[in-house]
């Protein structure tokens, strides 16, 4: 298609990785090349070329240690559940983590447990990241209990809970609304110092043992306060979490039993004790969600006898053990692929004239690689030598299978987020893509209608990746090899990113299901839901 461009285009002087994603019906070309066009106008072509796209199998495996457990705001995040769709199979999430003594603590003499309690909680929602509904809370109203215990006193109270859905992706309807959630005993030592355990895929299997607890995660995370009656003192502050009993008996020959005991003086000697906790679901389907591991508390209740003044009285302590971020972490995926679409995809994947159907899911899961076609860029060069053509923008468009992708119904503004990288440097570090160092959009979203079909699609800027092939006979288009990618980049505190290689892959959640290219020439006067490089460049007014 060509027309008339008879406007300056506006730089989109965009906050590179603040701003990764707009939202627009047909954004408008890119303003590099800006410098090509008189005062007046100039001649503009959009063309459409075919684009080389195919599957990458990642061998479901990614870094799932603490350091890549991350979601776009830097917070920690991990995941937890299963879900299966009929495009991707099966994924389960679990997750495992050490635990250690507080910094100082005192039994007391005689201690005895009276309960054990795991309490896993959300991280805080964010303009990034959604992880429960603050507009869907149930609030009953605050109710009065006449002998709730405090110290050695039991006392009137008023207990206020509030309780908010998390956000989850997958199925959340019928037998699907709750889950089992099991906690269990780790048995190895889980040494983050070694890169085979800082894996998905359970390289190195952490074993387990006893069940330590169960309980049925309904889906609902719920906070507790309660105050006195007598003077209003907030007695309790439980925040938002979801608490699971865990096995009294253990703990107290575990801990309490080995009072003075080296096991417990010091954290090398206590991850070898009690190595850890590993969380996981019984189902096989249903949905995931995410939780924050720094945030996870283990808190024991007991009774031991102090002594004060010669005076011996029986009181309750409780006792909170780290969870924290000085502890090994590692999100555990396992996966049942055998038979489903996205399985047969990337084992059979065309690398030389790209799939028909593109699959892409965070967690590990399968990448998409594109790649522009030798005759494109000869094409653009002859332009450029010839016609003294410039690019003034260029975008790799791929449309969403809508029939194909799963529709997940708690899904939030923007919560489907890529990454688009090129091919390592020549030290093998990931770099990111020359037009977000220019400071472009990385993509943004939009909707188009063909043939009377309405598609969603993403455009992914390349502008200055295709300049400098095509107007830099240093730059070879075999070296600008693209991979996308579910997840974000992570940012900074300053609103920045750490580098290229951070992003929320390792925790996202989505799955999606792209269209790829046809065995037939793509017709740039006709355009269709195939995935397609679109180029706009000026020629002088003659």
């Amino acid at each position: 298609m060509t027309h008339t461009l008879k406007r300056t285009f506006a730089m989109l002087l965009l906050a590179v990785f603040g701003s990764a994603i707009l939202y627009n019906c047909e954004p408008d070309p890119d303003s590099l090349g800006q410098q090509l066009f008189d005062k007046d106008a100039a001649v503009g072509n959009e063309n459409l070329y075919s684009v080389i796209a195919y599957n990458i199998n990642n061998n479901d495996s990614i870094k799932s240690d603490a350091t890549r457990l991350f979601a776009t705001g830097g917070a920690s995040v991990a995941v937890l559940g299963a879900f299966k769709d009929d495009q991707f199979g099966m994924q389960k999430a679990s997750y495992a983590t050490q635990l250690r003594m507080p910094s100082s603590f005192d039994f007391g003499d005689k201690p005895v447990v009276d309960s054990v309690v795991l309490v896993v909680r959300t991280p805080a929602n964010t303009a990034d990241d959604t992880y429960y509904f603050t507009d869907k809370v149930i609030a009953p109203g605050a109710y009065e209990k006449s002998d709730f215990p405090v110290g050695n006193d039991k006392v009137a109270v008023s207990i206020e809970k509030k309780t908010y859905p998390v956000r989850k992706y997958g199925k959340t309807d019928g037998d699907f609304k709750s889950m089992k959630i099991n906690v269990h005993e780790v048995t190895d030592f889980i040494d983050a110092s070694k890169k085979e355990f800082t894996y998905s895929n359970g390289k190195v299997n952490i074993n387990t043992d006893k069940l330590l607890g169960s309980a049925i995660f309904d889906g609902y995370v719920s906070t507790v306060t309660v105050t006195k009656k007598s003077d209003n003192l907030n007695v309790f502050d439980g925040k938002l979490g979801f608490r699971i009993n865990l096995d009294k008996t253990f703990f107290q020959t575990n801990i309490l039993d080995l009072k003075g005991d080296p096991k417990l003086q010091d954290a090398a000697n206590f991850t070898r004790h009690f190595k850890g906790i590993q969380l996981s679901v019984e189902n096989t389907d249903g949905y995931l969600f995410q939780f924050a591991p720094n945030d996870m508390e283990v808190i024991m209740y007991y009774k031991s006898d102090r002594t004060a003044n010669g005076t011996v009285t029986r009181s309750q302590s409780v006792l909170n053990f780290d969870l924290g971020s000085l502890n090994a972490h590692v999100g555990k995926y396992e996966y049942a692929r055998g038979g489903y679409p996205a399985d047969d995809a990337v084992k059979n994947a065309d690398t030389k004239n790209g799939d028909a159907s593109l699959f892409v899911q965070g967690m590990g899961g399968a990448s998409i690689g594109l790649k522009i076609e030798k005759s494109t860029i000869e094409d653009l060069k002859k332009a450029f030598n010839d016609k003294k053509a410039g690019i003034v923008g260029a975008k790799i468009r791929v449309f969403v299978d809508k029939n194909k992708t799963f529709n997940n119904a708690e899904s939030v503004t923007a919560d489907r987020k890529f990454t688009l990288l090129p091919d390592v440097d020549a030290k093998g570090k990931p770099v990111f893509t020359s037009d977000l160092l220019k400071g472009f959009p990385m993509y943004t979203y939009g909707k188009a209608t063909i043939e009377n079909v309405e598609y969603e699609y993403y455009d992914f800027v390349v502008t200055q990746t295709l300049k400098d092939i095509v107007e830099k006979p240093e730059v070879l288009a075999a070296d600008k090899m693209l991979y996308l990618n579910l997840g974000a980049f992570v940012k900074s505190t300053n609103g920045g990113v750490y580098g290229p290689n951070y992003t929320t892959r390792a925790t996202d959640m989505n799955r999606v299901v792209l269209f790829g290219v046809k065995s037939t020439p793509i017709d740039p006067k006709k355009p269709d839901e195939r995935v397609q490089l679109r180029v706009t460049y000026s020629t002088a007014k003659q």
